[in-house]
């Protein structure tokens, strides 16, 4: 019969305007899905791309460290201590804090995040630091991030120009001794990498042997939840022992649970997804009042309730998938000006769009479900 008559397509388009209301209504709801989404992904993401790069399976921290952004330091000793273990293969230290860049063409000072470690310890997985690791070893120079935002100066084309590239850190001249890629983060702005004695140079203040990450790899064979699980009755309660995904689910749940920055773009969702289902609803209850009459006429031929459920609920659908497609266009153009203009890692995947369209279908379904109820005051009679 739905074959026969596709009523809930006629309804829908009879009103052209009222349907590319609804439509515009849908994909508006969808739009701030995909950014609200789009935007917590990003924090999450940009927030462990460091964290996913290290070398290393087990990875130490100060107990007192909550994220990058707050890390308290620890004895060099306690990393040392797990070389006792038959199963460790090799330690390493990692230096990182926050200082000024002054930008050598403004002179504006922009903080920047620093990491410092050991060259030969090959300990980031990143574009550009294998290539020029031998040159961290000079004194006073770095490497800086090439995804670095623009306010720290024209960095990436002075050096790939061939000039010579220096800048004040933290009122210490340097030398930019080649690029790398990171990214910025909701945390960072801009990053550097350099050698763990250039660091300590530029913080003069700091201890030497205090680091603030130490990583470990192990064997080859190794058991890694086992020795994990040694570690930490082996080192002092003052140690935080993580595996590397560990430290990963770490960060990602500082921000998305001691932030509020977490906790918004979630209220945005749930928040876009709220104004959809009111909009879908207003649609969906007027097409039933309007057409009450009509939907009485179907009974009093014949027409079952469940039928006419189903016509309601095929409406929803319809105007699911239809608003949708130009939310999900939307979203792709806003990403890309989003990413240009932040540089934060905001992108479409297919888990998303699949996370989006089930949203929105779920959204019309419950308009629908609501409006439904309308239905009950169709009664044959009334049109006798």
């Amino acid at each position: 019969m739905s074959q026969k008559i596709p009523l809930s397509w006629l309804q829908l388009t009879r009103e052209k305007t009222r349907l590319i209301v609804a439509l515009s209504g849908i994909a508006f709801a969808d739009i701030l899905m995909f950014m609200q989404i789009g935007f917590r992904d990003a924090l999450y993401f940009s927030n462990v791309r460091m964290h996913t790069s290290l070398k290393g399976d087990i990875i130490l921290i100060n107990n007192e460290s909550n994220a990058v952004l707050s890390m308290k330091g620890f004895s060099q000793r306690r990393l040392y201590k797990a070389l006792e273990l038959p199963t460790v293969a090799s330690v390493h230290s990692i230096y990182l804090d926050y200082t000024s860049w002054k930008n050598p063409i403004t002179g504006r000072p922009r903080n920047i995040l620093i990491f410092g470690f050991k060259p030969e310890s090959d300990l980031f997985d990143l574009p550009g630091v294998q290539e020029n690791k031998d040159k961290l070893k000079l004194p006073d120079v770095v490497l800086f991030d090439r995804s670095s935002r623009p306010e720290y100066g024209p960095i990436p084309d002075s050096f790939e120009q061939g000039k010579i590239v220096t800048a004040e850190v933290r009122r210490r001249r340097v030398k930019v001794g080649g690029l790398f890629t990171l990214g910025t983060s909701f945390g960072a702005d801009g990053n550097l990498i350099t050698s763990d004695v250039n660091f300590l140079r530029i913080f003069s203040n700091r201890q030497p042997g205090i680091i603030d990450i130490g990583v470990i790899r192990l064997k080859p064979g190794a058991d890694l939840a086992q020795t994990t699980e040694v570690l930490r009755n082996y080192l002092p309660k003052d140690i935080n022992v993580l595996t590397k995904q560990d430290f990963i689910n770490f960060e990602r749940d500082y921000w998305a649970n001691n932030t509020a920055i977490g906790f918004i773009f979630t209220l945005g969702t749930i928040m876009g997804f709220i104004v959809g289902t009111v909009i879908v609803y207003q649609i969906l209850y007027t097409e039933v009042t309007d057409n009450l009459s009509e939907y009485a006429t179907l009974k009093a031929i014949g027409y079952t309730q469940n039928y006419l459920l189903i016509v309601i609920l095929q409406e929803a659908f319809l105007l699911a998938v239809l608003g949708y497609i130009p939310g999900f266009g939307s979203a792709l153009v806003l990403y890309n000006v989003t990413r240009d203009a932040t540089l934060l890692p905001i992108f479409m995947s297919f888990s998303r769009a699949l996370t989006v369209i089930i949203l929105t279908i779920l959204m019309c379904f419950i308009s629908g479900a609501i409006a439904i109820r309308k239905l009950g005051a169709a009664d044959p009679a009334d049109i006798f």
